[in-house]
């Protein structure tokens, strides 16, 4: 028999990866089940379950090479050597949320899921660890490239940052989740105001 090997493998986590977030996202976090991953990939639960241990381990899955694709948009978005600014780092999170989840509605849910639920509370702060490293880089270089703007240092300035760029960011996916009317360049265009230029 012909040893698998990690590219094949890798292949096949990538196609659980897509198909669980397909199911996640047309039923919501909760709803969506392991059947309903196996569904959407046409693989066997054993198959699934060879790669992941559950839904809680399949959605951190998930969430990192979401983020892992932002992470790799921001540091394409330098021009010249320049770090792209933070209203671009929001830009770049928000734009590729959107293209990757759709209308958002499942993180509305899983932020309200982890209010209450102990194992969905440790996975959102994984993610939030990760997001925040991904913030933390692009800052970092941003100040470094200012010092104008950064008397106390680009991490010092990097690190105060942070939670506004993550409440802003949180409040565009939330009011794009909730809100009929909600106009996403109004809303990046009131940020790229308060954020440093």
């Amino acid at each position: 028999m012909p040893r698998v090997t990690e590219a094949h493998r890798e292949a096949r986590r990538a196609q659980i990866r897509a198909a669980a977030l397909r199911a996640f996202t047309a039923k919501g976090y909760q709803r969506a089940s392991i059947a309903d991953v196996v569904a959407e990939s046409g693989l066997s639960a054993g198959a699934i379950y060879g790669h992941y241990d559950g839904k809680q381990a399949l959605f951190a899955a998930v969430a990192e090479e979401v983020l892992s694709r932002r992470g790799t948009e921001i540091d394409a978005a330098a021009r010249d050597g320049v770090p792209p600014s933070p209203i671009e780092v929001l830009t770049i999170l928000t734009g590729g949320m959107t293209r990757d989840l759709e209308d958002g509605k499942i993180l509305v849910q899983l932020w309200a899921e982890a209010t209450v639920d102990p194992m969905i509370h440790a996975v959102v702060q994984e993610v939030v660890a990760v997001l925040r490293g991904v913030l933390l880089d692009a800052l970092r270089a941003w100040f470094g490239a200012r010092p104008d703007v950064a008397p106390d240092g680009p991490d010092a300035a990097a690190q105060s940052l942070i939670p506004v760029m993550l409440g802003l960011g949180q409040g565009f996916l939330m009011q794009r989740a909730l809100l009929d009317d909600f106009d996403p360049d109004r809303y990046l265009a009131a940020a790229a105001a308060v954020l440093p230029a």
